[in-house]
């Protein structure tokens, strides 16, 4: 798109109605107010644009004239110089004679160090046995330095001879009188064996160096530092030599004259070799008390900031200022000290212990720097590369990992011992109630794994130990529920095979009461409270506030998830009751047989028969509810017997004293349980409201149905048209009314009743 289809499309925008015409003066206004912004704008950088410029050619102008400045000084100088030499007469033989006169002082200064040779290093071997005998003060280091930097001088100087002319290299040989086949290096020999002497001395001084700090031995520090940094100035003079011979070799060879020293001797680099060498075995030390006890970290690692705070106070001011000493004692051992960390943390083999001291100890690493006036920021790289979340997760995660092997181990063995109804795996408790041998076993170790993540004293670890616990907890349920869910429903078809029913039954009494346990606090026994009370105790203290909502709500909700679990396998060990042992009763209900014999109390025989032989293996607060659901179960399935093949009320028949007698008998049964028989007996008056309405005239039946919808808002039309069907006076009018008056009804729903269990199919 060019510019002008551009500027056409932006046109467009601005000006979509006819009413936009009128902006056209504020637009135009506006643009040319942001015009002249911009050229103002373009102005002033073209302004200064021009003066960098200008100031650019200035500069290089200035430079070449200086430049033809040098050449004319130097062209007049050459000039000069031949002149001269056409001035004087007989300049050359002059010039000889000079040279002659140079050359001859040169070789009897040669000559005079070459026989006070031997005797001079003689006199600095014994300085160096004197030092020998006093490595503390080493009183002679000074003279011995001196001494030997004049022998080396000797020593560089007559091999440079040798080197540069073959006359001058035999003239030497011959002075030095050596013996038939010797050469001149093995006459300096010595030397170097001296040499290497006084290099020891100098290298214990340097490891040595932190102790003579606090030892108040000012002194030889002192006299190390002055020989140290001579040798570091002449190092840097051979360098520079070194660099000027490299890169102006035409230079260098007609200036051969030049004098200085010729090799580096690296006292400087030894000297912070030194440094290095006593940090990394203080390190190694440190490393193996470290291997035998990590909580000893803060005492291990002691010597490393006692060093430092000896080198700031007290070799700080003994030092060569540029060194900066301390800072260049700092950044050595912290680089050494970060390499070790790393190095362990990289180790397959660290446990865990180790690696949360070292994740602990960071902090106060940088904590006690920061005393000495160092801070982080200045302390490169990190001590563990920034590695301190990835640590602590990777720590957290082993806890983590050790939490779900062994909860997917016990659940592996749960599962496993479920579904082959392994009776073994079940045990008695102190009240001989049933429960599963690793329920305690699940609580000990979440209970050993919390002392694990307590110790990190971290509240970022235990929070993370803490949110994998409440999850395997959660998990543990689904499967339990999952598990007693599918294996009942393996024995709900007519045909089902039977066998390892009573097992099954077994294991769901035992699963209830296991989810009991973990939830049923006594208020009886304070002193022995629930798994659950007990886990939410020890977690508590590991947390920080923030985090305490969530475990207020996972607690709750754990809680809440036992109760409905023991509900549940109480619910589905009733159910299993009903589908096997009353599969041929509930049919006969309502039905003619019902009229001919006693069903309800072969009902209520065999409830007599399930609560005698578990009422003692079941936890008590569980007996009550059992019974309750199985009276519960009991009144949906009689309610829904009405749906039963050939049910049929017929108006000549009892079947409202039937329904009665059927009534007593229940309550007769369950009154022997008076904690629950109140609620039970509340709960079946709803037999009642269903006898009136077989009993109702066909005109009074929608008000029956009103009265009934308004006790029970969820009663369903398909239940209510089930028993009117089954009145032998039914007609279709009958549940046209009901419908209408459902129609015109409106209740507020509440909690379900006993209609949410009736079956309609």
């Amino acid at each position: 798109m060019n510019d002008g289809e551009a500027a056409t499309v932006k046109l467009a925008e601005l000006l979509r109605h006819p009413d936009d015409l009128d902006k056209i003066p504020a637009l135009k206004a506006e643009f040319t107010r942001k015009k002249a912004a911009i050229d103002s704008q373009l102005r002033h950088g073209l302004k200064e644009q021009l003066e960098v410029t200008q100031a650019g050619m200035s500069s290089i102008t200035d430079g070449q004239r200086t430049v033809n400045m040098i050449k004319e000084e130097m062209m007049k100088i050459d000039k000069l110089c031949a002149e001269a030499q056409n001035m004087i007469q007989d300049f050359p033989h002059i010039n000889l004679v000079a040279q002659t006169h140079r050359n001859f002082e040169q070789v009897e200064k040669m000559k005079k160090d070459i026989d006070t040779f031997a005797e001079r290093l003689e006199n600095l071997e014994y300085l160096l046995g004197q030092d020998d005998e006093d490595p503390a003060n080493q009183p002679n280091l000074l003279e011995i330095h001196y001494g030997l930097t004049e022998l080396r001088d000797i020593r560089d100087e007559a091999m440079q001879q040798i080197r540069n002319t073959e006359d001058a290299s035999t003239e030497l040989i011959d002075n030095l009188n050596l013996e038939t086949g010797a050469t001149v290096q093995d006459y300096f020999a010595r030397l170097d064996d001296v040499i290497e002497w006084f290099d020891k001395h100098i290298g214990e001084a340097c490891i040595n160096l932190i102790g003579l700090i606090q030892s108040g031995n000012d002194g030889m520090v002192v006299r190390l530092a002055l020989i140290i940094e001579e040798e570091e100035k002449q190092d840097k003079k051979a360098k520079a030599l070194q660099d000027a011979q490299r890169e102006y070799k035409d230079l260098a060879s007609r200036f051969k004259s030049i004098t200085g020293p010729k090799e580096l001797r690296g006292y400087k680099e030894k000297f912070l070799k030194a440094i290095e060498f006593v940090v990394e075995a203080s390190i190694t030390d440190s490393n193996e008390k470290f291997l035998d006890d990590p909580s000893k970290m803060n005492k291990i690692t002691r010597w490393y900031f006692n060093n430092l705070n000896a080198v700031k106070v007290g070799m700080q001011t003994l030092m060569p200022k540029k060194w900066n000493i301390f800072r260049t004692y700092c950044n050595i051992y912290h680089a050494k000290m970060h390499d070790w960390l790393i190095e362990r943390i990289d180790d397959e083999a660290l446990n865990p212990p180790h690696l949360l001291a070292i994740i602990n100890w960071v902090d106060e690493y940088y904590a006690k720097m920061q005393k000495l006036g160092v801070p982080e920021e200045e302390l490169q790289p990190h001590l563990i590369d920034n590695r301190s979340a990835e640590l602590v997760r990777e720590y957290r995660q082993v806890i983590i990992k050790a939490v779900d092997e062994w909860m997917d181990r016990m659940a592996a063995t749960d599962r496993k011992n479920f579904l082959a109804r392994d009776e073994a795996a079940l045990d008695l408790d102190e009240n001989r109630v049933f429960r599963t041998k690793t329920l305690g076993d699940m609580w000990r170790m979440l209970s050993e794994q919390l002392l694990v993540a307590a110790s990190s004293e971290r509240n970022d670890v235990a929070e993370g130990v803490i949110d994998a616990m409440f999850r395997a907890l959660f998990s543990r349920q689904r499967m339990w529920q999952s598990l007693t869910e599918s294996e009942a429903a393996k024995f709900s078809s007519p045909n089902a095979d039977q066998e390892g029913l009573a097992q099954l039954e077994d294991w769901l009494v035992t699963v209830a009461n296991d989810q009991i346990a973990c939830t049923d606090d006594n208020p009886e026994e304070p002193d022995r409270p629930s798994y659950l009370t007990l886990f939410e105790r020890d977690i508590t203290p590991l947390v920080s506030q923030a985090y305490m909502p969530n475990i207020v709500a996972q607690v709750e909700t754990l809680r809440n998830g036992y109760i409905d679990l023991a509900l549940a396998c109480i619910r589905t060990f009733v159910s299993l009751i009903f589908t096997v042992d009353f599969r041929t009763v509930l049919p006969e209900f309502f039905t003619p047989a019902w009229y001919a014999q006693q069903r309800m109390l072969t009902v209520m025989a065999t409830f007599t028969d399930y609560i005698t032989d578990y009422s003692a293996c079941l936890t008590p607060s569980l007996i009550e509810v059992f019974i309750e659901e199985l009276a519960d179960e009991l009144l949906a399935h009689y309610l829904s017997a009405v749906r039963n093949k050939g049910a049929k009320f017929k108006r000549a028949d009892p079947f409202s004293d039937k329904i009665r007698d059927d009534v007593l008998t229940v309550f007769e049964f369950f009154a022997k349980f008076p904690n629950v028989f109140p609620d039970i007996k509340t709960k079946w008056r709803v037999v009642g409201e269903f006898a009136k309405l077989l009993e109702a005239d066909k005109s009074q039946v929608p008000f029956v149905y009103e009265q009934i919808k308004g006790q029970y808002w969820d009663v369903q039309i398909g239940w209510v048209e089930a028993v009117l069907r089954a009145r032998d006076d039914f007609e279709r009018s009958m549940l046209n009314a009901v419908k209408a008056k459902a129609a015109e009804i409106s209740v507020e729903r509440g909690p379900e009743t006993i209609f949410a269990k009736v079956k309609l199919k």
